[in-house]
């Protein structure tokens, strides 16, 4: 009898840990809601089992079932930004989620320059970061840190924990994401959170189903465990699987993306590539075309590399493509920020903020910022090249002076030589050449290594070409 009543306990007990609500890591303390939204809560109880989901902003409960495996999910409604509140689960057991906040949420993805810690790496410090971490303290900006993992499956879960921005949770903290979401939290005044989940040296078709890489036949289309096990952040689909996936369908405003030295080797198609990847993300997340905002490659040094055959002007080109390929999207530009023999630029302040003037001006319709001037066209008059700017009402200029030593010019050979005479009249820039009398193209910083010096309203220009030679 004893036995049996032991067992009848043990039994007992073991259901109620069963039904006691489980959720991925991403909903717990400390996180950031997106507000006024029907937010999306999943996670996983006893098959069958009532769930009832309590918000502490508006004293509203939700009641789901979970379906034969378990899962559950449920739309709340969120209000304007504030907090902290409390999200509540009831099973039959209660699980309480505390210092929530309500505001704005991105997600920030892509390779090393995203990933890159406000530490920096070994060797290689993040600029402005002692100072910083001085004075980083602030309980309304969030930050998810998602661990790094490469999966031939979908997974349901992304290991990492919400933290208030404090010295040590941002020393821990992608640079770039953070300065972004400082700027956001500065202007606008509200709770912004941050997921960050990328991974360093990552490809681009590892952020990306299987099912859009097959309009693209350079890309492997069969991938095995191994292939997982021994490409990892490289092989295509396996960050999409293993950190991309479990979020799908998290509140959120918007992305920022950072990433495109690992696919210079592959540039020729890296513009429908990554247009790819936005619209697969939008279809996803069922949220609407959400805004993208990504950084363009900064300038290094390649010869150094395996890719030295490879001009990575020829990346950042197809980069400033991709803006003109798919709506709501927006490139910020470094072609300011780089070091020549490191492929981590120190300047994330930079990369961040730049990134947030493209949220504030397109998103959050902030008046009066600055807008980054893109090449328009060029007209040859005898032997000199009239280049225009669109977005350039500010005029163009260059940094250090009146003129510049980036721009090039060839004639029908197809031979380029050194500009001779470079001079800008308001949003003009002419360039003549000794060597060419009858111009025929013009390339400006269209090199691997450059510091780009032409400028509009104090941001700089991107590298570009008149040729498609």
């Amino acid at each position: 009898m004893r036995k049996i009543l032991t067992w009848l306990i043990a039994a007992t007990i073991t259901a109620s840990a069963q039904a006691t609500v489980k959720l991925p890591q991403f909903f717990s303390d400390n996180m950031v809601l997106q507000q006024q939204t029907e937010c999306s809560i999943w996670g996983w109880t006893e098959a069958g089992k009532k769930v009832a989901v309590a918000t502490s902003w508006n004293k509203k409960s939700y009641t789901v079932t979970a379906d034969k495996k378990g899962s559950f999910a449920v739309k709340v409604k969120t209000p304007e930004a504030g907090g902290p509140y409390t999200v509540t689960f009831n099973d039959g057991d209660t699980l309480q989620l505390s210092n929530v906040m309500v505001g704005e949420v991105w997600i920030c993805s892509g390779q090393s320059n995203m990933e890159m810690l406000m530490k920096g790496y070994k060797a290689q410090p993040v600029e402005g970061a002692v100072e910083e971490l001085l004075a980083c303290h602030d309980n309304e900006l969030r930050l998810f840190y998602g661990k790094r993992l490469a999966s031939l499956e979908p997974q349901k879960d992304l290991a990492g924990y919400w933290q208030e921005a404090n010295t040590a949770s941002v020393r821990e903290f992608s640079a770039t994401a953070y300065f972004f979401g400082k700027t956001l939290r500065q202007v606008l005044g509200v709770p912004v959170g941050l997921i960050c989940t990328a991974f360093g040296g990552s490809a681009c078709e590892a952020w990306m189903k299987a099912d859009w890489l097959k309009a693209f036949p350079k890309v492997q289309q069969t991938i095995t465990e191994e292939d997982v096990r021994k490409l990892q952040q490289r092989c295509p689909t396996a960050l999409y699987n293993g950190q991309l996936a479990p979020l799908i369908g998290y509140g959120i405003r918007g992305a920022i993306w950072y990433q495109g030295e690992d696919n210079v080797p592959r540039y020729d198609f890296y513009a429908p590539l990554l247009s790819r990847m936005i619209q697969g993300w939008r279809t996803e997340w069922q949220q609407g075309d959400f805004p993208f905002y990504y950084c363009q490659i900064a300038p290094f040094d390649y010869s150094v590399t395996d890719w030295a055959l490879h001009n990575s002007a020829l990346l950042r080109e197809q980069q400033a493509k991709v803006e003109t390929m798919v709506g709501n999207c927006r490139m910020a530009v470094l072609l300011d920020t780089g070091i020549s023999d490191v492929i981590h630029p120190r300047k994330k302040r930079q990369a961040g903020q730049r990134l947030a003037l493209l949220a504030l001006s397109n998103t959050y319709d902030v008046k009066g910022l600055p807008d980054f001037a893109k090449y328009k066209e060029v007209e040859f008059k005898n032997d000199t090249a009239v280049i225009s700017f669109d977005r350039s009402k500010e005029w163009v200029y260059f940094e250090n002076g009146a003129t510049s030593t980036n721009f090039e010019v060839a004639g029908s050979d197809k031979v380029f030589h050194p500009a001779t005479k470079v001079w800008v009249n308001r949003n003009r820039v002419y360039v003549t050449c000794d060597e060419v009398k009858q111009p025929a193209a013009v390339r400006y910083a269209f090199k691997d290594w450059v510091v780009g010096d032409l400028m509009h309203d104090g941001l700089p220009v991107s590298s570009f070409r008149t040729d498609n030679w």
